[in-house]
């Protein structure tokens, strides 16, 4: 399974933190969460932590749900 990339974050005067992917926003981080995110993302991966703290990663199913008869054109 290819490492996700994309990903890029900013944060705000406020302590908002905005997670984008690709350049379009993903996700807006405040309070907790913002500061819980900022601590994860500086000991880990940070590609990686925000695929995760956006819901944006590779299950592994994709395969199987595209050649499933609903999802055919």
């Amino acid at each position: 399974m290819p490492s996700p990339e994309g990903f890029d974050y900013d944060t705000r005067a406020d302590g908002d933190v905005v997670i984008t992917h690709r350049g379009r926003p993903a996700t807006t981080l405040r309070g907790g969460r913002a500061a819980q995110f900022l601590a994860e993302v500086d000991s880990g991966d940070p590609q990686e932590v925000m695929a995760r703290w956006t819901g944006n990663y590779r299950r592994g199913n994709e395969r199987t749900a595209r050649n499933h008869p609903r999802n055919r054109s």
